[in-house]
Parts: structure tokens; C-alpha cells; sequence
């Protein structure tokens, strides 16, 4: 089965100030999830044409978020 993913660009013009090293998009594709190299988990709206806004920035880490994951229900 081929599954068709499309291509999201997270900021636009301008890299943010964090390097992203993870990323993840919600199984409901409403929400895109990034870790930074810096410790940050940003999470990013996205709409139904592929527009994505900033909702929260997460902090706390103090290394390199390298990989993010789904927790079960």
C-alpha cells in the first residue's frame, strides 16, 4: 500500500533560532511536533491547506530532543 505524505516546510522564509533534529505529525494531522538540538518540543497547528501557526513551546530537556514518539491510549 502507498501511502502519499506531502511535504510541510516549518517556518516559512526563516529557519527558527533551534535546529530541529525530530519530527512528528499527529495521526489526526492537525498538529506537527519538532524536538530542537537546544531541549525544545515546539508544537505547530497545521490546517487542512498545510499552513502551520506556533501553539506551544515545550521546556524542561537538557540534552538534544533526538527522536519523538506516540504514547499509547
Amino acid at each position: 500500500m502507498k501511502v502519499l505524505v506531502p511535504a510541510v516546510a516549518v517556518w516559512g522564509q526563516l529557519a527558527p533560532s533551534h535546529s530541529v533534529t525530530a519530527i512528528m505529525i499527529t495521526d489526526d494531522q492537525q498538529t506537527v511536533v519538532t524536538g530542537s538540538q537546544e531541549g525544545q518540543i515546539c508544537l505547530w497547528d497545521l490546517s487542512s491547506e498545510l499552513k502551520i501557526s506556533s501553539k506551544e513551546i515545550l521546556f524542561g530537556h537538557t540534552a538534544s530532543v533526538t527522536c519523538l514518539a506516540k504514547a499509547r491510549e
